[in-house]
């Protein structure tokens, strides 16, 4: 079993920065790839972005690439969602979510993966 707890949502003015958290606990959860999703009002969960276990290899929904900056400490059993340049539509729930199994098609997909936090609100001002 791996737990995700999310932390550092909040409230930014558009053109802003922030950084959100996810805390992994759990014998195995580094071995485990990780993603972060994010779910608008009215609107499906999606894809936000992804690490591979290692680390190595990083995934990007195409709205978010350089802008957004996913990382992982595997010896804290932390993974990191820097945004920078934040637009109001990036107005969301912000899921962590961790996988047992992966690959650069499937890190992409919500039902793949095996674990999730409760959720983190990021709210973009305009």
């Amino acid at each position: 079993q791996v737990q995700l707890v999310e932390s550092g949502g909040g409230l930014v003015q558009a053109g802003g920065s922030l950084t959100i958290s996810c805390a992994a606990s759990g014998r195995t959860a580094s071995s485990h790839a990780m993603g972060w999703f994010r779910q608008a009002p009215g609107k499906e969960r999606e894809f936000v972005a992804a690490i591979n276990w290692s680390g190595g290899s990083t995934y990007y929904r195409d709205s978010v690439k350089g802008r957004f900056t996913i990382s992982r400490d595997n010896a804290k059993n932390t993974v990191a969602l820097q945004m920078n340049s934040l637009k109001p539509e990036d107005t969301a729930v912000y899921y962590c979510a961790a996988a047992r199994q992966s690959n650069p098609i499937t890190i992409r997909i919500a039902v793949k993966y095996d674990y999730w936090g409760q959720g983190t609100q990021v709210t973009v001002s305009s």
